[in-house]
């Protein structure tokens, strides 16, 4: 976070600095900003429960081919990372910690990420599986699989009704931008 220039502490909340389970993040005015909790997916542990909840969770979700690349991928899970973000989550320089922290966590364990309400990336963090809401607007990197089954990138609007049709058919979008 130096080199971002953030001004954030990280306390262990749980375990020890290098044996821990829970983390908060405070900003500089030692206001508790989140939590990231490490739950490994053991039989019977809490970070197996996760696993088998996601599991129920997408099987109606779109793509059909997000979903069936996703349960394979969820079968080689070992560790999941969980960010509880805190209500004084509230300014630009609050969520660039939130950020940053993500970002090198994602980079350091090469997963993918889930964000409620929106859905899970593949690992280089394009958006594959819609669990947003009906009123979801504005840009979003997303990707599908093609017919290789590796993922084809882009950016589209998730405001737009067509292009949000062919992306739930596992079609990169007309008038979507390849990135």
């Amino acid at each position: 976070m130096k080199k971002e220039k953030l001004k954030a502490s990280i306390e262990v909340d749980d375990g020890t600095l290098d044996n821990w389970t829970q983390l908060l993040v405070k900003d500089k005015d030692d206001r508790d900003l989140f939590l990231i909790e490490k739950n490994e997916v053991i039989e019977g542990e809490l970070g197996q429960e996760e696993i088998e909840e996601f599991k129920e969770e997408i099987v109606e979700c779109k793509p059909t081919s997000a979903v069936k690349w996703l349960l394979g991928y969820f079968d080689k899970v070992k560790v999941i990372y969980a960010f509880q973000i805190l209500n004084s989550v509230d300014n630009d320089e609050s969520w660039n910690i939130v950020g940053v922290l993500k970002s090198k966590i994602w980079s350091e364990t090469e997963g993918i990420l889930q964000a409620d309400n929106e859905g899970f990336s593949n690992e280089q963090g394009y958006h594959i599986l819609w669990q947003f809401s009906d009123n979801a607007s504005g840009p979003w990197y997303m990707a599908v699989k093609d017919s290789s089954d590796n993922f084809v990138n882009f950016k589209m609007d998730l405001g737009d009704k067509k292009q949000r049709q062919e992306f739930f058919d596992g079609r990169v979008p007309k008038g979507a931008e390849l990135v």
